[in-house]
């Protein structure tokens, strides 16, 4: 089996963060482990609060992993200060981890901000170019480009800025656009366009932890970058379509529907 390791931060109603990457995980068939970066307080209707992880006990629990098992992919999913961020590339740098994506988590769909504003240019400094793979959305393609997106070419020139940067691949969400939720994948020479129907409801908490997790699982199962985003990107579909409505705000998407459905459980 398959070892994919989330550095994260935790969301305690489930439905992101750390707690969605080892759902996905697990739905995609690997072993999941987790580096914990920061503990939120949050729930369907926002966050709370959140506390971070002193950089020490980030880098131990990397070596915990690395030392003893493994890894076949990472997904980075919220690192919100320059010092977590300094720590996360160093020991990735020091055990040459592979098949890794950056989910550049900046706000919470309830608007908190999760990564500080000094910790972007970090971001983009020390993360990018260990990326296999980055996954930003509109908002977040538009502070690391350094530019406003209103349609698909903006994307694609977002994308052809991030990859600049040092990514070896971008994927553009383009689900924060009126029309269909339509993806663009730029590896430096091409792009691919991945559409797919948008989906009515608001219970979608989690989506870009969950699509991150899947690609690099997929990734840590031998896929290619195109063919690990495709699998990623119907799962996550299958996943929103039947989300589930949960609390009283944005609820989760469903990370196992398929796996519940073959055991009639649907």
């Amino acid at each position: 089996m398959k070892k994919v390791l989330t550095i994260a931060g935790s969301d305690s109603s489930g439905g992101a963060g750390i707690q969605a990457d080892l759902k996905a995980f697990s739905a995609q068939g690997v072993f999941g482990m987790s580096v914990i970066t920061a503990v939120t307080a949050q729930n369907t209707q926002g966050v709370l609060a959140v506390q971070d992880i002193e950089p020490e006990i980030i880098a131990k629990q990397i070596e915990a992993i690395f030392e003893d098992i493994e890894v076949d992919a990472v997904k980075i999913g919220m690192v919100s200060r320059p010092v977590t961020i300094h720590t996360i590339a160093a020991k990735l740098r020091q055990y040459q981890a592979v098949n890794v994506v950056v989910d550049p988590v900046m706000v919470s769909k309830s608007g908190y901000h999760l990564l500080q504003p000094e910790a972007e240019a970090a971001l983009v400094q020390e993360l990018l170019p260990l990326a296999a793979l980055v996954t930003p959305n509109i908002p977040e393609a538009e502070v690391i480009a350094g530019m406003t997106i209103h349609n698909l070419t903006d994307m694609e020139e977002a994308a052809r800025r991030i990859h600049r940067l040092g990514a070896a691949c971008v994927l553009v969400k383009g689900g924060h656009l009126p029309d269909d939720a339509t993806d663009i994948l730029y590896d430096g020479s091409h792009f691919e366009y991945l559409a797919a129907k948008r989906i009515a409801t608001k219970n979608t908490h989690g989506t870009g932890c969950t699509l991150s997790s899947a690609i690099a699982a997929n990734l840590g199962k031998g896929c290619t970058v195109t063919e690990a985003v495709k699998r990623a990107k119907a799962y996550i579909t299958i996943a929103i379509e039947h989300s589930l409505a949960i609390g009283k705000g944005v609820g989760p998407t469903h990370h196992f529907y398929e796996l519940y459905r073959k055991a009639g459980l649907e």
